[in-house]
């Protein structure tokens, strides 16, 4: 089998339809709190550039690369999160580096980048490898059988971010984290008519109401890790080399200064909650579309047992995983792990020749994006193929945005990468899969890009 053999899968897996017009004002709130994914129109899957005045003030909406390059790079400085996304996710994830701005962002960003140095990302392989293994031994336990693998995947990456965050583990039941995590995104998703009308933050939200048990468990759980972790490095024993310990001994490159408690707590509640949901995200709908296209599932498999074997994962072996790394990087693209992102400009600009004042709203959306009509051939198929290595150069760079890009572009994206596609490679190398039921599932958004219902799998021994 060779790269270009790979057959073309006819998929059109499941996404809601573009309105014909926009909603009126209460048509987009009503929208907006149920599912955002359903207020995009036509227009917008077809047009590179939208410009005009709405609900939300002075809205500027891209879908042409050069036009995302100048505001998410050439010109990031002029450009700074909007309120609306920090009124959401900053109670929850507290000021750590996905809602840091200005100095304080670049001083995190400074002080974080080595955690996740491709030395030390690589370090970390074993352990995934280790975490994909025990999920596998525990998917092969009494087939055939039943399972949710949304509940799987996100099961796989929290252990895989307890033992590379904290290696000695949780006091608490790690499926209380993952449920505090899931009912965290599904009460502070739904977007808010007060926070889209920028009201003021003493009028209370229904959803930060909601999100506060949550987070008072985040707060919990992370404080007392923090507590135990500090104490035994101040009392010189060896502490383990994982991330909490390098954010406790970070410091910044040009002061010295150590991060502060509330920024250690704040960004190790964000690569848990953010890190860990939308790597089992992205998995989930791998998995779903591969029960859906078993020729690309069979392609996976062979190459798994081509590469990995039953022998230890290496990073010379990821790399040759190509047909699983575009398998994975089709899912984002159907389905990103973070569908919307918007940025306020601090000053007047010119983009495309169009004047944009002081104020204006800039939204840049992967799932508008990554399904546009000038930009990609079939844009609703399932196409694995065009991720392969003969094809992905002509992608334009910032036609395709899982992770983001520019400055701001996500710091675990190499963690998240490799852990993905290893995890992924050693269940289609162990199980055959198949959708149970009538396998129907709809795209919901909720900060990130989530399946609307339990993903459960048929799950049977490898018949070849």
């Amino acid at each position: 089998m060779t790269d270009t053999s790979m057959p073309e899968t006819g998929l059109r897996p499941p996404a809601p339809a573009p309105r014909d017009r926009p909603p009126d004002l209460f048509g987009f709130l009503s929208a907006a709190r149920s599912n955002p994914l359903t207020t995009w129109t036509k227009a917008h899957f077809e047009k590179p550039i939208l410009y005009g005045k709405g609900v939300m003030g002075r809205v500027l909406v891209l879908n042409e690369p050069q036009a995302i390059r100048h505001v998410l790079l050439d010109n990031a400085s002029n450009y700074r999160k909007d309120d609306l996304q920090r009124r959401v996710l900053a109670p929850g994830l507290g000021e750590g580096l996905l809602t840091a701005e200005g100095d304080e962002w670049k001083l995190l960003r400074r002080t974080l980048a080595p955690l996740f140095s491709a030395r030390n990302v690589t370090g970390f392989l074993s352990i995934m490898d280790d975490s994909a293994q025990r999920l596998v031994a525990r998917l092969t336990r009494r087939l055939p059988r039943e399972r949710d693998m949304s509940l799987e995947m996100t099961r796989v990456t929290l252990d895989v971010l307890e033992r590379t965050i904290f290696t000695h583990g949780l006091d608490r039941d790690p499926d209380a984290l993952s449920r505090a995590i899931t009912r965290f995104f599904e009460a502070v998703g739904p977007i808010d008519p007060l926070d889209v009308l920028r009201l003021p933050d003493f009028l209370p939200r229904i959803g930060r109401l909601r999100a506060r048990p949550a987070i008072r468990f985040f707060e919990e759980v992370v404080g007392e890790l923090i507590t135990r972790r500090r104490a035994l490095i101040e009392s010189g024993a060896d502490a383990p080399r994982d991330l909490l310990t390098l954010l406790l001994e970070a410091r910044d490159p040009e002061t010295g200064e150590p991060l502060d408690e509330i920024s250690v707590q704040a960004n190790i509640v964000t690569f848990i909650g953010a890190g860990h949901e939308t790597t089992a995200n992205a998995l989930t709908w791998s998995l779903y579309l591969l029960a859906r296209a078993p020729e690309w599932a069979q392609a996976i498999r062979r190459e798994a047992d081509a590469v990995l074997g039953d022998g230890p994962a290496t990073p010379q072996t990821l790399d040759k995983l190509v047909h699983t790394r575009a398998v994975l990087e089709e899912a984002m693209r159907l389905y990103p792990p973070v569908p919307f992102m918007s940025r306020e400009a601090l000053g007047p600009d010119r983009i495309a020749g169009i004047r944009v004042p002081k104020g204006t709203l800039v939204t840049i959306a992967p799932w508008v994006l990554h399904r546009h009509k000038t930009l990609w051939e079939e844009p609703d198929l399932f196409d694995p193929a065009r991720f392969l290595p003969e094809c992905r150069a002509s992608i334009p760079r910032f036609a395709y945005l899982p992770f983001g890009a520019g400055p701001r572009v996500c710091i675990g994206q190499s963690f998240s990468m490799q852990e993905a596609i290893l995890i992924l490679a050693r269940v289609l190398r162990a199980v055959d899969l198949s959708l149970a039921g009538d396998g129907a599932v709809e795209p919901l958004h909720r900060v990130t890009l989530r399946p609307d219902r339990p993903v459960v799998m048929h799950l049977r021994a490898r018949r070849d």
